[in-house]
């Protein structure tokens, strides 16, 4: 049997005037829910180039990346499960850029906290949320 390990992953928050950037997934284990830009980390990238460089490929905004709001892990379904993301999430904040859905993403959208909780929002959404306050 093959040796498997968690896949690293990174998300950023990206929050302006009290709105957060949501994306809905195009593809990947997460499609047609929405979460925060984000996704894997390549070999030999920084957790926060990642983050910079997935936040760029899904909405075409650059950011400034803050500190990390939430940490956690996406296990998928089944035995033995699916997949395995060990994710950090950051905030960020934008800086320039043209938004534009790209890469994975089906859409993009700034959104209140209010309007995130009536989406179809991927499970660790809710705890990120939460975490965010101080920067909404």
């Amino acid at each position: 049997m093959t040796e498997r390990h968690p896949i690293p992953g990174v998300g950023v928050a990206v929050v302006s005037d009290g709105r957060l950037l949501l994306v809905e997934r195009g593809r990947g284990a997460l499609v047609g829910k929405w979460a925060v830009p984000g996704g894997r980390v390549e070999w030999g990238e920084t957790l926060e180039d990642a983050a910079v460089r997935e936040v760029r490929e899904e909405t075409g905004l650059d950011i400034r990346l803050g500190p990390v709001v939430w940490a956690g892990e996406y296990i998928g379904p089944g035995e033995p499960p699916t997949w395995h993301f060990a994710l950090v999430d950051y905030v960020g904040f934008p800086i320039g850029g043209s938004l534009a859905a790209g890469d994975d993403a089906r859409a993009v959208r700034w959104v209140t906290v209010a309007e995130a909780h009536e989406l179809d929002l991927a499970d660790s959404m809710p705890a990120l949320l939460e975490n965010l306050v101080p920067y909404l």
